[in-house]
């Protein structure tokens, strides 16, 4: 089973990807982890995107691209993945569907998690991290044990300034600028699939659990 995952920050798609993983016995590959993870190895992509990014600049698409061909050729004898964060544009959605071609590797489904603004705000503003081991807490959704401290290390938590209400509005705005061409390139093939993710997370994977019966 293989997935792509659209939706806005805040709502839940790496929450969902992970429980999906467990269930199915696929792979997460986040753009953003996969990113990181290159430049932190010092690979060959990575030291490219890392001298982008030193410049200030964004990194391409060619770039992203090539980073995320690589984490699929490298699973190609798993159960599947979800593709998270990615594709962003609709040439990086191209250049997927051209591999997939190359590659002989068949496109599941396009899930597109839908969820109010004021939902996605009230998620991401109460959002804090640990600097230290990286684990994600929410102040009323799912709170450290002590407040303010991690469960883990014992470390104060912070609170990104992507999480202040005002940026995460920005945010939205630009995602849903950025992303609606993406939406409708996959609801042409017939592989999109909307879901309402606005419930808590038990109540968004009863929906899901029921879509996946149908389509795996």
């Amino acid at each position: 089973m293989n997935l792509i995952f659209l939706g806005p920050p805040g709502a839940g798609k790496g929450t969902h990807a992970k429980v999906i993983c467990e269930k199915f016995g696929v792979l997460q590959l986040a753009a953003g982890d996969i990113l990181r993870k290159n430049v932190k190895e010092g690979t060959s992509l990575g030291l490219q995107a890392k001298a982008v990014m030193e410049r200030g600049a964004l990194v391409s698409d060619e770039l992203v691209n090539n980073m995320m061909f690589a984490e699929i050729l490298a699973l190609k004898s798993s159960k599947g993945f979800i593709l998270d964060g990615y594709p962003r544009t609709i040439v990086q959605a191209e250049a997927l569907k051209k591999f997939f071609a190359k590659e002989k590797i068949a496109l599941t489904a396009v899930i597109n998690f839908m969820a109010p603004e004021e939902v996605l705000v009230d998620r991401l503003s109460g959002r804090r991290g640990c600097p230290k081991c990286g684990k994600i807490y929410h102040v009323r959704n799912m709170p450290p044990k002590k407040d303010g401290i991690c469960d883990r290390d014992g470390e104060k938590l912070t609170i990104r300034k992507d999480d202040e209400p005002e940026t995460i509005r920005h945010r939205l705005k630009v995602y849903h600028e950025s992303t609606k061409p993406l939406v409708e390139f996959y609801r042409k093939t017939g592989l999109l699939h909307d879901v309402l993710a606005g419930g808590d997370a038990p109540s968004v994977q009863k929906i899901l659990e029921k879509l996946f019966e149908k389509i795996h």
